[in-house]
């Protein structure tokens, strides 16, 4: 089945830098590094002071950055895409498809998450 999504509530942000669509966006309006915590994530893309609309509740859309499996507790890798939380950084979403390289479109279930 292809990747699909139900946001809940979609927030416009001001970008305050480049943003690639389908990454976690952080609450300073940029795309998210490594461990970072997330505001949501990215709907389109956007360079700064551009607006982007950041899904921030319910299910969206991300690229993997690397293997996922369905169900895995996912967090942002260097470049805002979704990877396998493991031990450390923030959670931020549960991966309900699997993705088996990085580059592919997963649905990410958005989970709160704070400092």
């Amino acid at each position: 089945m292809g990747a699909q999504s139900t946001p809940v509530l979609t927030l416009s942000r001001v970008a305050s830098g480049a943003i690639v669509a389908n990454r976690f966006v952080t609450v300073a309006n940029a795309q998210a590094g490594a461990d970072a915590n997330a505001l949501g994530v990215s709907v389109s893309a956007a360079v700064a002071g551009e607006v982007v609309p950041v899904d921030v509740i319910g299910s969206t859309i991300v690229e993997a950055g690397a293997a996922v499996a369905a169900g895995a507790t996912v967090k942002s890798d260097a470049s805002g895409r979704a990877i396998t939380w493991a031990t450390s950084g923030a959670k931020v979403g549960v991966a309900l498809d699997a993705a088996t390289a990085a580059g592919q479109m997963i649905e990410v279930l958005l989970i709160p998450n704070v400092a």
